[in-house]
């Protein structure tokens, strides 16, 4: 069960800090390090963690208590420093999925580790590290490259934190700890639907694409270019196209009727699938913007009668006011409540910069709101989202109401003053009401329940679409793509230091380490310098965070740094180098013989595949007796229940042995004489 503040108190021996769930890791809470990741992280651990009196296959814990204040509880946030050499799994099956297989191993790996709920007020289990039932898991080397191994919100084992809160924790440390690559299997499901094939029709982007994890790599051959002509196609199929396809399908009524359920109740044209599951699930996400399933009905927009003569807003007892910083904490959006409330504040200035009394004579078109707005917001998305969420509701001393002009047919927003005794409903209250009127034919559940449409919809038109190649392709490819990333560029943002990411020279290969030639090379390190630093200080600092970071350069020296050969050691770089450049450096005493060197791990393997592929993409493979070379099992037909047959001989080399149909002709001829 959930820990309650007092009771946390009472389970330290000193007094334990506390730190907002939903502001730390904002700029300056509780740090604003400077440097790189490896040196941010310890940081964090000496000044933001406190250490747990057991650990965790012999690995140091350490804990940060966050304070849920919505309901007065500790969440704990756990923090396991894994050393490699020590490590039972020093490899990273994670990198070598994601591609990263070839970069060197490093020293240190750092778990940050939130438990469900049931478990906060326990130790982690001493197998902590494989449990896929954590609210969060994320592993991050020593460099800066890290996997987002599991978040589990209130969509799954948490009852009190949402996935989207845990995923903005998560984003604010990375960012606040200035991590460089992250990457996430995205193979998470709602109600028996593949969210990123789902969220990649409607937005373009996986679910994680609102925290800006974009394409890594596809499994089965997939490129970026394959899986962005996937979303395009699919998010682009035609709503009435899909109506005719279906004409003769037995699912013909219920599509059409959820189809112009939705498009009636919308304020935009829905022309394509993506639009049309893009406002379902942004209404899903909005609880106020329809009643409750029950009470469910759609007015149409003609029935709308915009307001043309003054009158006290207390008086209309048909509609229901409430206050937008209470919606705010409702809506599942990827901005922070106060973006939202800040947005609002703007988009209410813009609408009393054109009221006359207490009422806008003429109105303001939705257009015109989002382009004043725009000169003080940037962020057209979030503009959008708000004006969405903004109708009959108070901000400040006002409220904004949203209605359709009867003459113009055009959407417009008016601004109200708040009469005296009005007052915004309370949470217990019911949900504000919407302007009765006719509601539109709609099928056996449509409207009823959002995402039951969705599913619907899903399910015969993602998963069963009508003798369509081009479609059932394009499904496959955005299946088969499972890995995104997101990375954090290289800023060399303060002028009152030195940055620089530094590579160690390829030509160690005649040292005797080999780059392995279908690898890509590996990062360099960011080293950070004060202004008065020297070329001999620079090579130091290399040498320094080369051999604190990699086990294959823990007795690394750096001898020189190439295009530098010219300058002296005490030199100093400010007007030699410039800040922010990418530099070579030389040195001896790379520890080649480590079994330690890449984190694909030391057997080297081969894979071929039918499908493209050529690198270890983490799906089920199989490896040919003959050649050695590895290959999809789904590509040589082996269904993931079959068990691999105990001898197998992949087609290439079948073909080498069979003898070609010409050689058959020519012994048969011999054979005949």
């Amino acid at each position: 069960m959930p820990i309650p503040v007092v009771e946390s108190c009472k389970k330290r021996k000193r007094r334990p800090k506390f730190y907002n769930f939903h502001t730390f890791g904002d700029p300056g809470c509780p740090l604003r390090p400077t440097g790189p990741f490896r040196d941010n992280i310890r940081l964090f651990l000496r000044d933001c963690t406190q250490p747990e009196d057991y650990d965790v296959e012999g690995m140091p814990v350490s804990c940060t208590l966050l304070l849920l204040q919505s309901n007065n509880f500790v969440v704990p946030l756990y923090t396991i420093e894994e050393d490699a050499h020590l490590s039972f799994q020093p490899f990273c099956d994670h990198c070598r999925c994601t591609g990263w297989s070839g970069n060197f191993v490093s020293k240190r790996k750092y778990h940050l580790i939130i438990p469900p709920d049931s478990h906060w007020n326990k130790r982690l289990e001493h197998d902590a590290f494989d449990h896929q039932t954590h609210l969060l898991h994320g592993l991050v080397h020593c460099n800066g490259f890290g996997h987002l191994l599991c978040i589990n919100g209130i969509e799954g084992d948490s009852k009190y934190i949402s996935g989207r809160e845990i995923m903005d924790l998560w984003d604010r440390i990375c960012n606040n700890l200035r991590a460089r690559k992250i990457t996430v299997q995205d193979v998470s499901k709602k109600r028996s639907m593949d969210l990123r094939l789902l969220y990649g029709v409607a937005y373009g982007h996986s679910w994680f694409g609102k925290w800006g994890y974009k394409f890594c790599r596809g499994s089965f051959g997939v490129t970026e270019h394959n899986y962005n002509r996937a979303i395009e196609i699919l998010s682009s199929l035609d709503v009435d196209e899909i109506i005719q396809n279906f004409h003769d399908s037995v699912q013909f009524k219920d599509i059409k009727q959820i189809i112009r359920y939705y498009r009636g109740f919308s304020e935009t044209q829905l022309i394509s699938l993506g639009d049309l599951l893009r406002f379902m699930l942004t209404i899903k996400s909005c609880p106020y913007a329809v009643k409750k399933q029950s009470k469910i009905s759609c007015a149409s927009k003609s029935s709308i009668s915009f307001p043309t003569q003054k009158r006290h807003l207390m008086k209309d007892k048909s509609i229901r006011y409430r206050n937008f910083s209470s919606l705010a904490t409702t809506l599942d959006s990827r901005w922070p409540i106060r973006r939202l409330e800040y947005a609002a504040e703007v988009i209410v200035d813009t609408l009393r910069s054109k009221k006359t009394g207490t009422l806008i004579q003429e109105g303001m078109s939705r257009q015109e709101v989002r382009d004043s707005a725009r000169l003080h917001i940037g962020d057209t998305g979030l503009l959008d989202y708000v004006l969405k969420s903004m109708n009959n509701v108070i901000v400040g001393s006002h409220v904004v109401r949203r209605a359709v002009n009867p003459k113009t047919r055009v959407l417009e927003y008016s601004l109200h003053d708040l009469g005296d005794g009005s007052r915004p409903i309370k949470a217990s209250e019911h949900e504000p009401e919407i302007l009765k009127a006719p509601a539109l034919a709609k099928g056996p559940g449509a409207g009823v329940d959002v995402y039951n449409d969705i599913v619907y919809l899903y399910t015969n038109l993602l998963l069963n679409y009508p003798q369509s190649e081009l479609v059932e392709s394009a499904i496959q490819v955005i299946l088969d793509s499972k890995h995104f990333v997101k990375e954090w560029p290289f800023k060399d943002d303060d002028d009152e230091l030195f940055r620089f990411i530094c590579h160690v020279s390829p030509t160690l290969q005649l040292s005797g380490l080999e780059y392995r030639p279908h690898k890509d090379l590996p990062p360099g390190e960011i080293v950070v310098l004060p202004l008065s630093a020297t070329v001999l200080e620079l090579k130091q600092a290399t040498e320094y965070a080369l051999k604190d970071t990699y086990c294959i350069f823990g007795n690394f020296e750096v001898t020189e740094i190439e295009n530098m050969e010219e300058l002296e050691e005490g030199e100093l770089l400010f007007g030699a180098v410039e800040s922010g450049v990418e530099i070579c450096v030389r040195g001896h005493g790379t520890d080649i013989n480590t079994p330690l060197m890449y984190e694909g791990g030391p057997d080297s393997w081969k894979v071929r595949c039918e499908c493209g592929a050529k690198d270890d993409d983490g799906e089920r493979m199989v490896a040919c007796d003959i050649c050695e070379v590895w290959q999809h099992t789904r590509c040589n037909f082996i269904a993931d229940s079959e068990t691999v047959p105990p001898l197998f001989v992949c087609r290439r080399c079948c073909n080498s042995l069979v003898p070609s149909t010409n050689e058959l002709e020519v012994e048969y001829d011999q054979n005949a004489v």
